[in-house]
């Protein structure tokens, strides 16, 4: 049994004649009359009776309408479930991001969305690592690496850039410094190397104003380490806005140091661009993102 034979066979049950399934079917009767004789000849047994008035199923096309019409009555409720979810924003979403862009960040402002969405659930994936979205390992992915991929929707992108943070107890300690060159001697903070394929010059502290590069004091590979270390006064670092925000602890420093700017990219799979929870979902991102300068 394919697939149009059964519909030819539920549309005859429904319409009660063969006349009347070509209203539904917008084929000929003698199409329509074919293709039920070479169903009931792979089944081995007739399903319908031909009275005066029309058609009467026999016990076997009872049999086979019960569950015919099951599936058919599954199938519209699927597809209504699928043009509800194009129409209206409701479902579940993953989405995917760094270590500290996704806890330090991200999460905080989640509630917001999710006030606005209840009936949209969130899933955050943090890793530092890159993941498959053509794979699903997430439906929706906020990264720093530019996407070259036809199958891949990639938003404009977004710049953001790191400032020089010590906390108020260094300074005291240490004094602070004043132009790029003071900082040779003091104790720089920095990413460690396990992180350039996502970020490029994350140590870029350690070259500013020198032609030596400068040895660090400390070095992890995770933003929230960093953060947390600066803040404990351990020594001087660059930090995204987002991850300090209105800490009283941290102050920066020399905010007039030019430097390249770096960009985060809002990124989805086409084939998940027509549901209404994703469009809602990366609109409130991008406009959060745009909102104040990272």
């Amino acid at each position: 049994m394919d697939w149009d034979k059964l519909r030819v066979f539920h549309a005859v049950v429904l319409a009660g004649s063969f006349t009347k399934a070509t209203e539904t079917l917008n084929i000929s009767q003698s199409a329509i009359s074919r293709q039920i004789n070479i169903l009931e000849e792979e089944l081995g047994t007739a399903l319908f009776m031909r009275v005066a008035r029309g058609l009467v199923l026999t016990e076997a096309g009872k049999a086979l309408s019960e569950t015919v019409l099951n599936v058919f009555s599954k199938l519209a409720m699927v597809e209504g479930a699928i043009t509800e979810l194009k129409d209206y924003p409701r479902g579940h979403i993953e989405v995917a991001t760094s270590l500290a862009f996704g806890s330090m960040w991200l999460a905080p402002r989640l509630q917001e969305f999710l006030d606005q969405y209840p009936d949209i659930s969130v899933n955050i994936l943090l890793k530092d690592e890159e993941i498959d979205l053509n794979m699903r390992e997430a439906d929706i992915e906020i990264t720093a690496l530019k996407m070259n991929n036809p199958d891949i929707i990639q938003s404009e992108p977004i710049p953001y850039r790191f400032r020089i943070y010590a906390s108020r107890s260094y300074l005291k300690k240490y004094g602070t410094p004043q132009k790029p060159e003071d900082l040779a001697h003091h104790r720089l903070i920095v990413f460690g190397k396990e992180m350039p394929h996502l970020y490029s010059n994350l140590d870029w502290l350690l070259t500013v104003g020198t032609q030596k590069p400068r040895t660090p004091y400390l070095v992890a590979n995770n933003g929230q380490a960093i953060y947390e270390a600066t803040r404990s006064g351990i020594g001087i670092s660059a930090l995204h806005k987002y991850m300090v925000g209105d800490d009283p602890e941290l102050v920066e420093i020399l905010p007039d140091i030019p430097r390249n700017p770096v960009y985060r990219y809002v990124v989805y799979p086409k084939q998940l661009a027509s549901l209404k929870c994703v469009q809602v979902f990366v609109e409130f991102l991008l406009r959060k993102m745009l909102e104040k300068e990272f």
